[in-house]
């Protein structure tokens, strides 16, 4: 899922793709590598965010110019990314010679076989570069195999979505005053959900009390499939309701099959999400993620849940930021037990988003596209790439100069990202994703419009998605 479009600036481009070139280890290697496509047209696809746009403006032009293989790299909205994509997977027509493959949904390609196993890439000196160090990648790439260790995409970006506040409004001693005398307790970074709604309520009466434009709780609530994954992925695992409420066992998701998607946490969350809308932007039922980070670059939030990709521009820049220097960063509140949950194995606490370059069975040109995807996560690049789209998918990245830099600005997001990323997952394997999703929309939407209550949604959802699961031969 996801988020926002591209920001990144013209001055830090022009730098960055000066910077590239002169930093390439062993030019020698690539030019003889690609002398066999030189000369090719490889064509990708990918979602118009700030890492893709980085490689499609900088990692591009001068993969071009160095191994004589161009370049058509067209990013453009999450949905027609999915759909051009698909349509080319499911045709075999060839029109992609790599694509973006979102983290989620590589289990129903991996179903259909629509992808190329790198493995054999990998293993072949010729065209995989000696410092392509697969084990320096971060856990994150275990989302991109099979059950046989094959490897189907390679990543290029990976964040957590999490909680981020205004350290200038926390940190206020006339706001501490105001917040302690109406709670009887310190205002800090909320650990469980009480907490969450009691700063919620807070500043959304502060912000009416000043005048001001302030709310404390944000949300991307459209009618949209970005409402039904910020349950699955955001709420619901910080509430201790796992794997879309789905027992991945039995692949049913109603109490009565074994599942947990109708059980009374799930109810009990679902009712406080909308619940909590009151406390967001009146406009919070048309937000996308896209929104949500917009709304909260813009200063109108205290605090909240949202893709931490889009750190980088609220954390950096100015003309779009109305909170640099005033954000950090925390893990999100979660309900009693789910932490102990997550540290043991036997849970999560939120969503670990991102998407890798992997390339379609019916690629014309697979080596050439091979060489352009390493190209992109070579280690020289990781620190400048993680300043322009804050992403980290190398291990390494985390010691580079520019990310401890990074780190800083953006409230210790890397720190929290390479300390606790482990307490945070992927979504689960169903190859039935999309259908799913469009079962899980359809029911959160119409309790988040006030068609029907949430415990109904959801005990309506459950047997829809019971029937699906037996429809598709589960």
């Amino acid at each position: 899922m996801r988020r926002l479009v591209g920001i990144l600036l013209v001055t830090l481009l022009v730098l960055a793709t000066s910077w590239c070139l002169a930093a390439v280890n062993n030019p020698e290697w690539w030019q003889k590598a690609a002398e066999p496509y030189k000369g090719v047209v490889i064509r990708g696809i990918s979602e118009s965010t700030p890492p893709s746009k980085a490689m499609v403006e900088v990692a591009a032009p001068e993969f071009e110019k160095l191994t004589g293989i161009k370049v058509e790299f067209e990013v453009t909205s999450w949905d027609e990314m999915y759909n051009k994509s698909i349509q080319d997977l499911q045709s075999g027509a060839g029109i992609y010679d790599f694509i973006y493959v979102e983290q989620d949904i590589i289990y129903a390609y991996l179903a259909q076989n629509w992808l190329t196993s790198l493995n054999s890439f990998i293993d072949n000196p010729s065209i995989t570069h000696p410092e392509f160090d697969l084990p320096d990648f971060t856990s994150f790439i275990n989302y991109f195999k099979d059950a046989n260790e094959n490897i189907y995409g390679i990543p290029f970006e990976a964040f957590l979505k999490s909680y981020i506040y205004r350290t200038d409004l926390f940190n206020d001693p006339g706001i501490q005053a105001a917040f302690k005398a109406k709670y009887g307790y310190d205002l800090a970074v909320p650990t469980t959900w009480e907490q969450y709604t009691d700063i919620a309520k807070f500043f959304t009466e502060y912000g009416k009390e000043k005048g001001v434009e302030l709310y404390g709780h944000i949300a991307q609530a459209k009618t949209h499939p970005c409402v039904a994954y910020e349950m699955v992925e955001t709420i619901w695992p910080a509430w201790g309701v796992y794997n879309w409420g789905i027992n991945l066992e039995k692949m049913r998701a109603s109490v009565e099959n074994g599942g947990t998607l109708n059980s009374e946490q799930a109810k009990k969350a679902f009712r406080w999400y909308v619940d909590m809308l009151q406390y967001a932007p009146p406009g919070v039922r048309t937000y996308t993620w896209d929104e949500t980070g917009a709304v909260f670059g813009a200063g109108k939030i205290a605090q909240g849940i949202i893709y931490l990709e889009n750190l980088g521009w609220i954390a950096g820049d100015p003309t779009r930021s109305a909170v640099i220097d005033k954000i950090a960063v925390a893990l999100p509140p979660t309900a009693p037990g789910v932490m102990d949950e997550a540290k043991a194995g036997k849970g999560y606490i939120g969503y670990y988003d991102g998407g890798s370059l992997g390339i379609p069975h019916s690629a014309k040109n697979k080596e050439a596209a091979w060489l352009f995807i390493q190209w992109c996560m070579r280690k020289e690049w990781q620190g400048e790439f993680a300043k322009m789209a804050t992403r980290v998918v190398r291990t390494s990245t985390f010691d580079d100069p520019l990310v401890k830099e990074l780190d800083a600005k953006t409230g210790g997001y890397f720190t929290m990202l390479k300390d606790s990323g482990y307490l945070f997952a992927g979504a689960p394997a169903l190859p039935m994703h999309r259908p799913l999703n469009e079962v899980y929309l359809k029911w959160i939407s119409k309790a988040v419009a006030g068609e029907i209550s949430p415990e109904d949604a959801l005990d309506s959802l459950a047997k829809e998605v019971d029937q699906l699961m037996e429809d598709l031969g589960y």
